[in-house]
């Protein structure tokens, strides 16, 4: 919630509360671009190779090939606004190494050149350069996140009492594997250095007690650290400021510990869900936070993790690739299990997720095969659906023609290569 709009991270239905995202810069997105629900389903996959019980890449998790692009019902709106996003993350999909084990960045450099063309058709785009395939089951589990919008002040006044902090000098960044002593792993671990070597950073709790006061790193200040709260959860907002203008934040670090879904927390205990009167929903949980306020620090402080902000101006709020999340068309994504910059098919139990979406973000809370957090733009209405979100279905994912093909060579020499090497021992 979502380096990302999110990198923290989705928001806020039961599930992306319980998971959600952080994680990283929310923009306000360009108009919604309507998605209709397929008239006609995929054609049944090839069900999938037995899966590991806990795949740390989509490819131990075991890869299928889907229907033919052509066989979904795409819709010249929803395939015009995919292929605007698909060309956004091209720069970064070319350069970024894919972890998933699925492509190589060179794989997607003719789709990319395609999506550059003045005169490509989105409707034929993705079929000409496309095919799909199932990670694992491709069961879809989709939750939603939103730019939220709060009210801030630059400066300490009466009243506005929550700092927004910048990104302390002393958070160091380096690759968990490393930090471990142990190879590269392509993971980032955070921490701060203690004679040198890697400590977990200052939590949530410690924050709140004073742990970064004094040092000049409030950027701004917010009036509620509820609503506050939720605006890291998201990974990025706008303060409404006292004179009436908007200043924009988005995600520029996270302190590397662990989140916690309050929601999941809160409902464990028999706070909110079936038997009392707050609904599992962020709605519900703020209403009871607002009705408990003597247990505000406690329930807040449960989730250690704790969201480093930057002023944002220009074109953004930007995700993980680099490139400006949109509404309806972005999603946040475990990039272990989906490739950043990869065009998404979703089939889902909510008509509005159903349709093509674009991998542009990840969230601290988004992990594993076939899990996404679907990105509803700014506003009310955004705020309303994201809330709320929680859709189950399948999801296919669109890659360059020719990687189903390259993966079964792989996989045949790995086999041969191991029958190989049993043969000589």
């Amino acid at each position: 919630m979502g380096g990302s709009l999110r990198r923290a991270g989705g928001a806020l239905a039961l599930a992306m509360l319980v998971a959600a995202c952080a994680t990283t810069p929310r923009p306000r997105p360009t108009p919604p671009v309507p998605v209709p629900t397929p008239t006609r389903p995929p054609a049944r996959p090839t069900p999938p190779p037995p899966q590991p019980s806990n795949p740390k890449t989509a490819a131990e998790a075991g890869v299928a090939p889907g229907p033919p692009v052509s066989s979904l019902d795409l819709t010249a709106d929803q395939a015009s606004a995919a292929l605007s996003a698909f060309k956004s993350s091209c720069r970064a999909l070319m350069k970024r190494r894919d972890v998933s084990g699925l492509t190589e960045p060179g794989a997607w450099a003719p789709a990319c050149a395609a999506a550059a063309a003045p005169d490509v058709n989105p409707i034929s785009f993705f079929p000409a350069q496309f095919e799909t395939l199932l990670v694992g089951s491709g069961a879809l589990f989709a939750t939603g996140y939103y730019e939220p919008e709060i009210d801030g002040s630059r400066t300490h006044e009466p009243g506005y009492d929550v700092p927004v902090y910048k990104r302390p000098p002393d958070l160091v960044e380096r690759d968990s594997g490393v930090a471990a002593g142990g190879p590269p792993t392509g993971r980032k671990a955070r921490g701060r250095l203690q004679d040198g070597k890697l400590v977990p950073y200052y939590d949530r709790a410690a924050i709140d007690a004073g742990a970064l006061s004094g040092q000049g790193l409030e950027l701004a200040w917010a009036k509620d650290p509820v609503e506050f709260f939720f605006l890291q959860i998201q990974g990025s907002g706008r303060l409404s400021l006292p004179d009436g203008s908007v200043m924009r934040i988005g995600y520029d670090s996270q302190n590397g510990r662990e989140y916690t879904g309050i929601g999941k927390m809160m409902r464990d205990q028999g706070l909110i869900g079936p038997g009392t009167t707050y609904a599992t929903s962020m709605q519900g949980i703020m209403q009871y936070i607002a009705d408990h306020p003597d247990q505000t620090r406690t329930i807040l402080e449960a989730n250690k993790s704790f969201v480093f902000f930057r002023e944002l101006t220009g074109a953004g709020p930007i995700g993980a690739l680099g490139a400006p999340v949109v509404g309806h068309v972005s999603v946040a994504a475990d990039p272990a299990f989906i490739p950043l910059g990869a065009p998404l098919w979703l089939s889902a139990d909510r008509p509005e997720v159903t349709g093509l979406w674009v991998a542009q973000d990840t969230g601290g809370a988004i992990k594993g095969p076939n899990r996404v957090d679907t990105f509803w733009g700014a506003g009310v209405a955004a705020r309303i659906t994201a809330g709320g979100m929680s859709a189950r279905g399948q999801m296919l994912i669109l890659v360059p023609r020719g990687t189903l093909a390259k993966l079964r060579h792989e996989a045949q020499e790995e086999r041969r290569d191991a029958t190989g090497a049993t043969s000589q021992r």
